[in-house]
């Protein structure tokens, strides 16, 4: 008894019986063309079956489902990172009576005056203004201290000085804000004020 056989090659069912109804191959779905009608198992009038020539199908290549897995390493969620602005080291500056502005360059320095034997400026160079002699060379030290959020004053000087009036004591950091007043030395020959923006 003949059997659809699949005609193409490349697949695992070629030239293998098929059943007798199937119109495809089941494995790769290549038109069979060649369907024999069942037959009764109790054939009353036997006709003998013709052969039907297997259409050939040119080049044909059946779909192609192997799948891969490929084996992938564990990435954590990625969030976006909020655009914060970095913080702002606000602006020191000593304005002298005589209207004169100093203004402290970075985040740390010293106020002083130059001399022979110092020739390296403070960062707040005083130099020229009335009465520099009551200045110290490194009369002291400025720094913003970002934990305070404030800028810092220590004495280093041998003529003190007065914050606000008071007498700092000497290697003591003491917070300095917008609108104090600062005075070097004794007598208030060289005094400031204080501004921070």
């Amino acid at each position: 008894m003949p059997a659809n056989r699949c005609p193409n090659p490349s697949c695992e069912y070629f030239n293998r019986a098929l059943p007798n109804n199937a119109k495809v191959c089941p494995w790769c779905s290549t038109p069979l063309g060649n369907v024999i009608p069942a037959t009764p198992s109790n054939p009353t009038n036997p006709q003998p079956v013709q052969p039907q020539a297997i259409p050939e199908q040119p080049n044909y290549q059946p779909p192609s489902y192997v799948r891969q897995n490929q084996e992938r390493g564990y990435s954590p969620p990625t969030y976006p990172v909020p655009s914060v602005p970095p913080p702002r080291l606000p602006v020191f500056k000593l304005v002298h009576y005589t209207g004169k502005e100093f203004q402290l360059p970075g985040e740390a320095g010293s106020i002083g005056r130059r001399s022979q034997s110092m020739p390296t400026p403070s960062e707040i160079d005083l130099t020229g203004i009335p009465q520099e002699g009551v200045v110290s060379r490194r009369h002291a030290r400025i720094f913003w201290d970002w934990s305070q959020n404030a800028y810092m004053i220590i004495d280093t000087s041998t003529n003190g000085i007065y914050l606000n009036g008071n007498l700092l004591n000497p290697g003591v950091s003491y917070r300095i804000v917008n609108g104090d007043s600062l005075q070097l030395g004794q007598d208030g020959l060289v005094t400031f004020t204080v501004i921070v923006m």
